[in-house]
């Protein structure tokens, strides 16, 4: 039985005439009449007494119409969820953010959310890319969005690269380096050095350009894997941070020699063949936006 056959037999329900309901159904009598005998068929008892002009249902006719009538008014709900899923007006969107992305995103995203899609829900989560990825595999985050260096690469993970960003170590504006023109590195070890996690390629860089020091094991004394934290600290102390330029523009930038020369690329992160959560496109255009505003 099909949702067509379940709208003719309560149409013809309703008028009680062949003629009437092919009518306002925009069929022939004949299409009409072998739609209500097939679904007489497959249930196996009739759903009308023919008396005369007349149609009438049979008792057992009389159950069926109650059913389809919530079955072809659940189909409408349904439909009508469906649309507004597309439009991003009802659903759930989770997502994880790794600390730099985080910095920048979460309070924008948040903000469209409750302005946009106030029927709407989102769950943002934070942690290390290895506890992200696994979240994601595990179906319980629909999309990441993070520095793309910091994954191990494999098959069943979709990847769309959105921006790079500057990395660079920074200050507060009273911070005895601030007003330096060159900043030799060995200077800042007089200093803590705050940092979130970071991945083997910024790992590889720093130990490239600052010998063994660079390491961040030896470098970094304030480890965390939340940036704004990190950053709060460096705003009333004289912590130094390694961060993305663009999560803090109102600190000052160290003129660090030899230079960093080390950029984060930010992207977003799916299972490969999955369907896209609705609200990855707003999602997407946003990351654009605030990322390239902020570049």
């Amino acid at each position: 039985m099909t949702l067509v056959q379940l709208k003719h037999l309560i149409e013809l329900a309703t008028s009680g005439s062949f003629s009437q309901s092919a009518l306002k159904l925009h069929l022939t009598q004949p299409a009409l009449s072998r739609s209500i005998k097939a679904l007489e068929d497959e249930l196996g008892q009739a759903l009308f007494d023919r008396i005369g002009r007349k149609n009438e249902l049979t008792p057992f006719g009389q159950h069926v119409v109650q059913r389809a009538r919530v079955l072809v008014d659940e189909a409408k709900e349904l439909r009508l969820t469906s649309l507004q899923l597309r439009k991003g007006e009802i659903g759930q969107f989770r997502v994880g953010m790794g600390s730099g992305p985080g910095a920048m995103l979460m309070t924008p995203l948040l903000m469209l959310m409750a302005k946009e899609h106030p029927q709407a829900q989102i769950d943002i989560s934070r942690g290390s890319t290895a506890l992200l990825v696994q979240a994601l595999r595990e179906r319980t985050l629909d999309a990441l969005i993070l520095d793309i260096r910091s994954l191990q690469p494999a098959t069943d993970l979709k990847v769309e690269a959105m921006q790079e960003m500057k990395g660079t170590f920074m200050c507060r504006r009273q911070h005895p380096l601030a007003k330096k023109r060159s900043v030799p590195f060995e200077m800042l070890l007089n200093y803590p050095i705050a940092s979130t996690p970071l991945s083997d390629e910024v790992a590889r860089i720093l130990i490239e350009r600052f010998g063994p020091q660079g390491h961040p094991d030896k470098l970094v004394n304030l480890r965390c894997e939340e940036v704004s934290s990190l950053l709060e600290v460096v705003r009333h102390s004289d912590a130094i941070v390694l961060a993305i330029r663009e999560s803090a523009p109102d600190l000052v930038e160290l003129p660090v020699t030899p230079a960093l020369n080390a950029k984060a690329r930010f992207g977003l992160v799916t299972i490969e063949g999955r369907t896209e959560a609705p609200f990855m496109s707003k999602v997407r255009t946003l990351m654009d936006r605030v990322m390239r505003d902020r570049a």
